[in-house]
């Protein structure tokens, strides 16, 4: 990551009752990962309507930078990840935005540029009313561990 120039933010806090990463056998499970620093909340809005689609793109990435954040705390390296499993993008949007996967390459691109192109996961985007505390986007990560 040092080499890409990619700096890994504090693990985001939970802004309610749960955990950020559990881990069940050899699969670990993040939360929905929203684009922060640490607790504090970076973009704020509706991709198509307060943000634009590079705006909403730079948020997915920021999304995923937390969920490694998540994951290497978790898991004290990334190293350990054999695999990304599922990359979910839920990107909240008025119901006339059709540039979903431009957003959702924030997060993709990311993951492939960290872990090369074999392990670019599979994915699904979605378009939503909203996501909590009014930002943008928000993913889910399932990641593939080695013992």
């Amino acid at each position: 990551m040092r080499n890409l120039g990619i700096e890994l933010p504090p693990p985001p806090t939970p802004f309610g009752a749960y955990v950020e990463a559990i881990r069940v056998g050899p699969l670990l499970f993040l939360s929905g990962m929203l684009p922060v620093i640490g607790h504090e909340a970076i973009y704020h809005g509706r991709v198509g309507e307060d943000l634009s689609v590079p705006e909403g793109y730079a948020a997915a990435r920021a999304a995923c930078l937390s969920g490694l954040a998540a994951a290497k705390a978790h898991l004290g390296s990334l190293d350990r990840i054999s695999r990304i499993a599922k990359l979910g993008v839920y990107i909240a949007s008025p119901g006339d935005f059709q540039e979903h996967p431009k957003v959702a390459d924030g997060a993709s691109e990311l993951l492939r540029d960290v872990f090369g192109s074999p392990l670019v996961p599979l994915r699904i985007v979605l378009g939503v009313s909203s996501i909590p505390l009014g930002m943008p986007v928000e993913i889910e990560l399932v990641l593939e561990i080695e013992s």
